[in-house]
């Protein structure tokens, strides 16, 4: 008897383990439209607002909000990829192959307008570049470009499935929660709807104070370049903006990005290191600087203390662990994981002294 139920455990843990490993092989044929599924839900909770806002003060009907919501959001989409455009095409004729040479040329200009300024100074740079063979990779950047291109049209794929996804998400968000109820065990039901209610309010805040924070340091960025004086002021401030998704490692590459895109944006041009390039950048760097601090002082912990209702040491702490754990990935999904657990946590054990003193303001 005892043999018969070993052996019934083992083949129902062989039976489950299967089961795993084949719902986890399926999930990664699917990542795509998983990614997909993500993104429009993100998208959908930071239109949420705006949708409360047409049907309640504006009395819209639901599906003209929504779709009023989605022309908006296209609009932008259109708007930014417009914006994009001319530095592409501009970039896409300095990198082509019969412009590579010139290119060379520019670069070598610069590092040796560096390399003079520097030696003055009893620095020698041009030691450290020699052994490093900077133009070879300059041959594969026309490849690169035809690759991006190709690349295009998955690009135009996935933005029309989010699009499609998104706009379900926000017309029929009560048949998702109710399908979603529907798995839930005998009981739990109205625990989960209050925390899914929660869950769907915490986020929705949180991605819109994300898109304050990126603005925030958008303008801040835009003001700076265009005082300096860089070229193409407007996407550099968009792109090293954007990059603050990434906390902490994000900042780290955009000042290398805005130090690069400043001291080449005057290539072809026969500018001085010492008297223009230089003190360009080191301006153009000053300026970020005074953003940073606006942003981790000011912006961030005001925005996100209230937005998940949690300390700004809960919030570092957590980015930090999510970076051990996942890397950059971890470090972006950290606060909504935490925020989404805390909200579960509350509404299945409350009684917890932990769980009580770190949910006390949800």
């Amino acid at each position: 008897m005892n043999s018969k139920l070993i052996s019934n455990g083992i083949l129902r843990a062989i039976a489950v383990l299967a089961a795993v490993l084949f719902l986890g092989y399926f999930l990664l044929l699917i990542q795509s439209v998983l990614i997909y599924i993500i993104i429009a839900a993100i998208i959908a909770l930071i239109a949420k607002p705006m949708i409360l806002f047409l049907r309640k003060k504006l009395k819209f009907p639901n599906t003209i909000a929504v779709v009023s919501t989605m022309v908006l959001f296209v609009s932008l989409i259109i708007g930014i990829t417009g914006m994009f455009i001319p530095l592409v095409i501009e970039q896409g004729e300095s990198l082509s192959l019969l412009k590579t040479k010139g290119l060379e040329e520019n670069i070598g200009n610069l590092i040796t307008q560096a390399n003079e300024y520097f030696t003055s100074k009893n620095i020698d740079i041009l030691s450290e570049l020699q052994g490093a063979d900077v133009f070879a990779s300059l041959k594969s950047i026309p490849n690169l470009l035809n690759s991006i291109v190709g690349a295009l049209g998955s690009f135009s794929v996935g933005l029309f499935s989010v699009l499609f996804i998104s706009f379900f998400f926000m017309k029929d968000s009560k048949m998702f929660k109710s399908a979603l109820l529907t798995l839930m065990p005998k009981g739990t039901e109205d625990r989960f709807s209050h925390s899914l209610e929660k869950i769907n309010d915490l986020l929705s805040r949180y991605f819109i104070g994300l898109v304050i924070q990126i603005t925030i340091l958008f303008v801040i960025y835009t003001i700076i370049l265009l005082v300096i004086g860089v070229s193409n002021a407007v996407v550099i401030a968009f792109l090293c903006a954007l990059l603050n998704i990434i906390p902490y490692v994000g900042p780290l590459i955009s000042a290398f990005l805005m130090i690069v895109l400043t001291m080449t944006s005057g290539l072809g041009q026969d500018l001085d290191f010492q008297v223009e390039i230089l003190p360009k950048t080191v301006y153009v760097m000053i300026g970020f600087i005074i953003a940073q601090v606006v942003d981790n002082f000011a912006s961030q912990p005001i925005i996100f203390s209230k937005t998940t209702k949690s300390h700004p040491l809960e919030i570092f702490l957590i980015i930090i662990i999510g970076g051990l754990l996942a890397g950059p990935l971890g470090m972006i999904i950290a606060v909504p994981s935490y925020t989404v657990l805390k909200v579960i946590l509350k509404e299945f054990i409350s009684d917890n002294k932990i769980v009580s003193s770190l949910t006390k303001d949800i």
